[in-house]
């Protein structure tokens, strides 16, 4: 189920929300268990058994780790096999068909037989519950988390439906008080459903017509130099509005049952260098590979040389997580290079001594071309994508249609409208999340009513993290 659809919005939301304040407090966590199992189960129902499976397996594993006289060989043991475990689960359903890909090119390369290709169904949202599981038998082996008082809590921590397929990232930690005790009161919620509307917009007024000039422009044959530059500039604004809007309607939706959950963006194009960006930019996704990857690998503490060895080592692995695709592994290199130089230099860009509207404008420059190796199918296209921005590749008859769907008046509006929010600080979860005042609200009930229209209007609708 998507949040941005009428059987969202219209009917699983408003029962769901009835039958939760009717609810004694005891029984919430179930009942967000179960609806979040019929959310989840609404694409595919057996994604809800694979869940379900690892849930339980954690919320015993977390029992065995914490158990009163285990020895410290027993715990890292469990945790290590609790590991194992669940990234194999993951490794299975999201790199298996790269690798046996991967592998079946090489064969090919030396002359010798291939084999058949298991094909394998991707269940969606596997790598963000497979994040929190983990962080939560991580923190209980380092002693940064107690265990689960009941499976109820647990599991409503795994499935909650706000955050399940596509972040923020929240770890247990975060939310164990919330899950054991929350409060639920009227400026909350309205709060809550304020910054809901603002993600909702953001997400269908924006993402949506902004990655239908992307997909335009991306999958033309030899568009010309500047509708690349368009195609790309439109991708680099669908991302951003479609994750962010995302995570400020999860965020929302949070606030409406009581919890708090972290702001995931924070004006991520404004940066002024790229470690800058990574402070901003899917601040959940960062501090998780910060906390469990780049320091366990010996973060900064082990001289310069190992430094950088780890920057690129979680890059690489970063990149990886979003896709089981080479160029995911291309750009999480990318980025890994970058973060490197700028370690060098002290976490400045090589930039650094251009004035702030320079600084703001080659880092979106080199983050634009970033986002060419996310948006492209394979390497192999994106490359050419990169000679037709410079007017390298052959040039394709198909500008007069291009042209036809991406200079509109309508699209050229949103993409401004685009550049003018996406170069300044002011965001709206934290307008959102102020008192909800009349002014405010006569915002933000025309603002959700011209997104609703504009839903039903609207035949482009996907979200682009629920494929990773």
């Amino acid at each position: 189920m998507v949040f941005t659809t009428q059987i969202f919005v219209f009917y699983f939301l408003p029962v769901f929300l009835l039958v939760y304040y009717n609810l004694p407090c005891g029984w919430r966590n179930v009942w967000i268990t179960l609806a979040s199992y019929v959310f989840y189960g609404w694409w595919e129902p057996w994604f809800t058994g694979l869940m379900l499976f690892t849930t339980v397996m954690d919320f015993l594993w977390g029992k065995v780790i914490t158990r009163p006289g285990a020895t410290p060989l027993q715990r890292k043991l469990a945790v290590l096999a609790c590991v194992v475990t669940n990234l194999s689960f993951l490794g299975f359903f999201k790199y298996y068909m790269f690798a046996a890909g991967t592998l079946n090119q090489i064969l090919a390369a030396v002359g010798a037989r291939q084999f058949q290709v298991l094909q394998v169904t991707l269940p969606i949202g596997i790598s963000f519950y497979t994040f929190h599981s983990l962080t939560y038998i991580l923190d209980l082996y380092r002693g940064h988390a107690t265990p689960a008082k009941s499976f109820s809590g647990f599991s409503a921590f795994v499935a909650l439906f706000p955050d399940l397929v596509a972040g923020p990232i929240i770890r247990y930690k975060t939310l164990a008080e919330q899950l054991r005790e929350r409060e639920h009161t009227v400026p909350r919620f309205a709060a809550g459903v304020a910054i809901f509307i603002a993600g909702f917009a953001k997400k269908i007024l924006l993402a949506n017509p902004c990655g239908l000039v992307a997909d335009s422009v991306f999958n033309a044959a030899g568009p010309c130099a500047l509708d690349a530059w368009i195609g790309v500039v439109a991708y680099t604004f669908q991302i951003y509005f479609d994750f962010c809007g995302y995570s400020d309607m999860a965020v929302g939706l949070g606030r409406m049952l009581g919890f708090e959950f972290l702001k995931n963006f924070d004006a991520p194009y404004w940066s002024e260098s790229i470690t800058e960006l990574w402070r901003r930019w899917h601040i959940s996704l960062s501090s998780v590979l910060r906390d469990y990857l780049y320091i366990a690998l010996g973060g900064n503490r082990k001289g310069e040389g190992r430094t950088y060895f780890n920057l690129a080592v979680v890059m690489l692995l970063g990149g990886l997580w979003h896709g089981a695709k080479w160029n995911f592994v291309v750009w999480g290199a990318f980025h890994g290079l970058l973060l490197a130089a700028e370690r060098w230099r002290g976490k400045l860009s090589f930039y650094g001594a251009l004035p702030r509207p320079g600084r703001i404008g080659l880092t979106f420059l080199l983050v634009l071309f970033s986002w060419v190796l996310f948006r492209a199918d394979n390497l192999t296209l994106a490359v050419e994508y990169y000679q037709a921005m410079f007017g390298l590749g052959p040039t394709g008859n198909t500008a007069p249609l291009l042209a036809a769907t991406i200079y509109t008046p309508y699209h050229l509006l949103i993409l401004t409208v685009c550049t003018g929010l996406v170069f300044q600080p002011w965001q709206a979860h934290d307008w959102a999340m102020s008192p909800v005042t009349w002014g405010r609200t006569a915002v933000l009930v025309p603002l959700f009513v011209l997104s609703i229209m504009a839903m039903f209007a609207q035949d482009f609708n996907p979200f682009l993290y629920f494929q990773f």
